[in-house]
């Protein structure tokens, strides 16, 4: 698909003088490519992908600032390594994330490549990936993948949400219940995962061909015509899964709607600044997630503290889950080091060996089927906290990942 070189490590070598120009922050200056052929092994190239434009602006804009403010509170180094972070847009999905991607790795030969907030973007980079032999350290949820040697994810997969919340809905929910998403790749995924599990353990869709509802993606901005089809049903709940600014549109025309008094339970849907962009309409929506900015343990107070100093906003899963892709890359960039030369193919080896994180969502690890974390699901509520709302922690729901 790629016309690629043949591919051999990365390896980041810095001329003594570009050194000491890096040193008082001219990394810029002509001449001091990271290609260049001296023996000292300093800076390591991390590409972040993600989307700083379109409908999942507010995603990309947490992914890039979660990793960011990793490096601000580490002194700019992972593994004892400067970093050189380079970010590139991508956009509303695979048209603008490849090339964006394709950039990255063959024009910048970055080492590493993270982010990526569309499980359609993750697909379409996966040949470049696979052919370049660069570890790509997912930070959002992403689908299924055959090929997960050099393919790792902070996040989750995709379907791991609806799998979650499933049996809680069905316990609570005293009838049948009308799922509707966004008809691309990762609403397919995440309504996939709630309803494969709900109807496994005999829940009713109130859906009249019992089937999930999908929207136009990304056009859809009103809601209003389907929550009227609902509202002819016999639901007695909604489960969705939106994100961004499609978030907004729905929670907002919900909460105005002739089923408005339905409980709805969401993948995502008051997740991030959106949140404070549907005010009023969100309050009481409940939410599954892998994280919530009240869990208490040390490391997410760390988190959360450093977070709202810098954004003055509630840390999100998006911020968290990139925060954690430059922890991960951490621990692997230092083992790599001890072991011989920073590579691409060693920093992978590394990401395989690492073991236990310890993450501000509370301790994972990767799994050894997907490459996705083996974490605790927790279930949210909007509720106020002082003089804003937010996504509070209800309860533990289970334990998924592979």
């Amino acid at each position: 698909m790629f016309p690629f070189a043949p591919s051999r490590p990365h390896r980041r070598r810095i001329r003594p003088a570009c050194a000491a120009a890096l040193a008082l922050g001219l990394a810029a200056v002509t001449g001091c490519s990271g290609d260049s052929g001296a023996d000292d092994d300093d800076t390591v190239k991390i590409g972040l992908v993600a989307s700083l434009s379109g409908t999942y602006e507010p995603v990309g804009t947490e992914l890039r600032d979660g990793f960011k403010l990793y490096l601000d509170t580490h002194g700019n180094k992972l593994g004892g390594r400067k970093v050189e972070l380079i970010v590139a847009d991508e956009g509303d999905g695979p048209p603008t994330a490849v090339p964006a991607a394709t950039k990255l790795v063959k024009k910048d030969k970055v080492d590493v490549l993270t982010g990526l907030v569309g499980g359609g973007s993750v697909n379409a980079v996966l040949p470049l990936i696979q052919q370049a032999k660069i570890p790509l350290l997912g930070s959002n949820a992403r689908p299924p993948v055959k090929d997960i040697e050099y393919v790792w994810t902070t996040s989750f997969l995709s379907d791991e949400p609806g799998r979650a919340i499933a049996p809680y809905i069905k316990e609570k929910v005293d009838g049948p219940v009308y799922a509707i998403g966004p008809d691309y790749q990762g609403g397919h995924d995440e309504l996939r995962g709630f309803t494969d599990e709900f109807k496994r353990i005999k829940g009713k869709l109130a859906n009249p061909d019992g089937k999930t509802t999908w929207t136009p993606f990304p056009k859809t901005t009103n809601f209003m015509p389907y929550f009227a089809e609902i509202a002819k049903t016999d639901a007695k709940a909604v489960y969705c899964f939106y994100a961004g600014k499609a978030a907004i549109d729905f929670a907002k025309q919900y909460a105005q709607s002739d089923i408005a008094d339905l409980p709805l339970y969401t993948a995502f849907v008051t997740e991030g600044s959106v949140l404070q962009a549907q005010g009023a309409a969100a309050k009481d929506i409940y939410s599954v997630l892998n994280y919530a900015a009240d869990l208490d343990n040390e490391a997410n107070r760390t988190f959360a503290a450093d977070w709202t100093a810098e954004h003055d906003t509630q840390p999100t899963t998006y911020a968290m889950a990139s925060y954690d892709a430059a922890a991960v890359l951490d621990k692997a960039i230092a083992d790599a080091a001890k072991d011989g030369d920073v590579t691409s193919q060693t920093i992978n080896k590394a990401i395989a060996g690492l073991g236990q994180i310890d993450s501000p969502r509370g301790a994972w690890e990767f799994g050894e089927k997907a490459h996705s974390p083996v974490q605790t699901w927790y279930l949210r509520q909007v509720r106020p906290d002082g003089n804003q709302l937010a996504n509070v922690m209800v309860q533990d729901l289970a334990t998924l990942g592979s």
